[in-house]
Protein backbone atom coordinates (compact mmCIF):
# COMPACT_ATOMS: atom_id res chain seq x y z
CA UNK A 1 0.00 0.00 0.00
CA UNK A 2 2.87 2.39 0.59
CA UNK A 3 3.17 2.94 -3.16
CA UNK A 4 -0.27 4.64 -3.27
CA UNK A 5 -0.20 8.41 -2.72
CA UNK A 6 -3.74 8.35 -1.31
CA UNK A 7 -2.74 5.80 1.34
CA UNK A 8 0.39 7.78 2.23
CA UNK A 9 -1.61 11.00 2.53
CA UNK A 10 -4.25 9.31 4.68
CA UNK A 11 -1.68 7.79 7.04
CA UNK A 12 0.25 11.05 7.32
CA UNK A 13 -2.96 13.03 7.87
CA UNK A 14 -4.00 10.65 10.65
CA UNK A 15 -0.62 11.07 12.32
CA UNK A 16 -0.79 14.87 11.92
CA UNK A 17 -4.28 14.85 13.42
CA UNK A 18 -3.01 12.95 16.47
CA UNK A 19 -0.06 15.32 16.90
CA UNK A 20 -2.26 18.41 16.68
CA UNK A 21 -4.89 16.94 18.98
CA UNK A 22 -2.31 15.89 21.57
CA UNK A 23 -0.42 19.18 21.30
CA UNK A 24 -3.52 21.26 21.94
CA UNK A 25 -4.98 18.86 24.53
CA UNK A 26 -1.81 19.33 26.59
CA UNK A 27 -2.90 22.95 27.14
CA UNK A 28 -6.63 22.20 27.35
CA UNK A 29 -7.38 23.44 23.83
CA UNK A 30 -8.55 22.19 20.44
CA UNK A 31 -7.65 23.18 16.89
CA UNK A 32 -10.98 24.98 16.57
CA UNK A 33 -9.90 27.31 19.36
CA UNK A 34 -6.93 28.55 17.36
CA UNK A 35 -9.00 29.00 14.21
CA UNK A 36 -11.70 30.97 16.03
CA UNK A 37 -9.36 33.15 18.06
CA UNK A 38 -7.22 33.90 15.01
CA UNK A 39 -10.26 34.86 12.96
CA UNK A 40 -11.57 37.14 15.68
CA UNK A 41 -8.15 38.72 16.23
CA UNK A 42 -7.38 39.28 12.55
CA UNK A 43 -10.83 39.92 11.07
CA UNK A 44 -12.65 41.37 14.08
CA UNK A 45 -15.93 40.61 15.85
CA UNK A 46 -18.57 38.56 14.09
CA UNK A 47 -21.93 36.88 14.55
CA UNK A 48 -21.79 33.15 15.15
CA UNK A 49 -23.04 32.50 11.62
CA UNK A 50 -20.42 34.78 10.06
CA UNK A 51 -17.72 33.29 12.23
CA UNK A 52 -18.73 29.81 11.11
CA UNK A 53 -18.50 30.87 7.46
CA UNK A 54 -15.14 32.62 7.98
CA UNK A 55 -13.56 29.61 9.68
CA UNK A 56 -15.35 26.80 7.85
CA UNK A 57 -16.49 25.33 11.16
CA UNK A 58 -19.91 23.67 11.13
CA UNK A 59 -22.45 25.32 13.43
CA UNK A 60 -22.79 22.25 15.66
CA UNK A 61 -19.02 22.27 16.32
CA UNK A 62 -18.83 26.06 16.45
CA UNK A 63 -21.25 26.47 19.35
CA UNK A 64 -19.38 23.99 21.53
CA UNK A 65 -16.00 25.55 20.79
CA UNK A 66 -17.36 29.05 21.49
CA UNK A 67 -18.85 27.83 24.78
CA UNK A 68 -15.43 26.48 25.77
CA UNK A 69 -13.69 29.70 24.78
CA UNK A 70 -16.28 31.83 26.57
CA UNK A 71 -16.03 29.79 29.79
CA UNK A 72 -12.25 30.31 29.67
CA UNK A 73 -12.67 34.07 29.28
CA UNK A 74 -11.16 34.06 25.78
CA UNK A 75 -14.23 35.39 23.93
CA UNK A 76 -17.30 37.37 24.90
CA UNK A 77 -20.81 37.23 23.47
CA UNK A 78 -23.00 40.31 23.37
CA UNK A 79 -26.31 41.07 21.66
CA UNK A 80 -25.99 42.54 18.17
CA UNK A 81 -27.36 46.10 18.34
CA UNK A 82 -28.72 45.72 14.79
CA UNK A 83 -30.52 42.45 15.57
CA UNK A 84 -30.99 41.51 19.22
CA UNK A 85 -31.67 37.89 18.25
CA UNK A 86 -28.03 37.49 17.21
CA UNK A 87 -24.91 37.51 19.31
CA UNK A 88 -21.68 39.20 18.33
CA UNK A 89 -18.54 37.34 19.35
CA UNK A 90 -15.45 39.35 20.29
CA UNK A 91 -12.02 38.24 21.40
CA UNK A 92 -10.84 39.33 24.85
CA UNK A 93 -7.31 40.33 25.85
CA UNK A 94 -6.94 36.87 27.37
CA UNK A 95 -8.13 35.45 24.03
CA UNK A 96 -5.47 37.37 22.11
CA UNK A 97 -2.84 35.98 24.45
CA UNK A 98 -4.30 32.50 24.10
CA UNK A 99 -4.25 32.82 20.29
CA UNK A 100 -0.55 33.65 20.45
CA UNK A 101 0.18 30.71 22.77
CA UNK A 102 -1.77 28.32 20.52
CA UNK A 103 0.00 29.67 17.43
CA UNK A 104 3.33 28.87 19.07
CA UNK A 105 2.08 25.40 20.03
CA UNK A 106 0.86 24.79 16.45
CA UNK A 107 4.30 25.78 15.13
CA UNK A 108 5.90 23.28 17.52
CA UNK A 109 3.59 20.55 16.24
CA UNK A 110 4.49 21.43 12.64
CA UNK A 111 8.16 21.13 13.53
CA UNK A 112 7.58 17.69 15.04
CA UNK A 113 5.54 16.54 12.04
CA UNK A 114 8.03 17.78 9.45
CA UNK A 115 11.20 16.99 11.40
CA UNK A 116 12.77 14.67 8.81
CA UNK A 117 12.41 17.26 6.02
CA UNK A 118 14.76 20.10 5.17
CA UNK A 119 13.42 23.66 4.95
CA UNK A 120 13.29 23.42 1.14
CA UNK A 121 11.50 20.06 1.28
CA UNK A 122 8.96 21.48 3.74
CA UNK A 123 8.23 24.39 1.42
CA UNK A 124 7.92 22.04 -1.54
CA UNK A 125 5.58 19.71 0.38
CA UNK A 126 3.34 22.59 1.44
CA UNK A 127 3.25 23.96 -2.11
CA UNK A 128 2.33 20.56 -3.55
CA UNK A 129 -0.34 19.89 -0.93
CA UNK A 130 -1.82 23.36 -1.48
CA UNK A 131 -1.86 22.75 -5.24
CA UNK A 132 -3.67 19.42 -4.79
CA UNK A 133 -6.18 20.89 -2.36
CA UNK A 134 -6.86 23.95 -4.54
CA UNK A 135 -7.40 21.73 -7.57
CA UNK A 136 -9.83 19.42 -5.82
CA UNK A 137 -11.72 22.29 -4.22
CA UNK A 138 -12.19 23.79 -7.68
CA UNK A 139 -13.19 20.51 -9.31
CA UNK A 140 -15.48 19.44 -6.47
CA UNK A 141 -16.04 22.26 -3.95
CA UNK A 142 -18.55 20.25 -1.90
CA UNK A 143 -16.24 17.30 -1.37
CA UNK A 144 -17.40 15.23 1.60
CA UNK A 145 -14.96 15.27 4.48
CA UNK A 146 -13.51 18.72 3.87
CA UNK A 147 -14.89 19.95 7.19
CA UNK A 148 -13.40 16.92 8.95
CA UNK A 149 -10.02 17.68 7.44
CA UNK A 150 -10.34 21.30 8.46
CA UNK A 151 -10.70 20.23 12.10
CA UNK A 152 -7.07 19.23 12.10
CA UNK A 153 -5.79 22.72 11.57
Amino acid sequence: MDHLPSWLLTQTAAHAHRLVGDGFAAVNARGYHLRLLTSLTVEGPASQADLGRRTGIHLSDLVGALNELESGGFVARSPDPADRRRNIITVTDAGRSRAWDLTVRAAQVQEELLEPLSRAEREQLVALLRRLLDHHRTVSPATPGTDAAAKMS
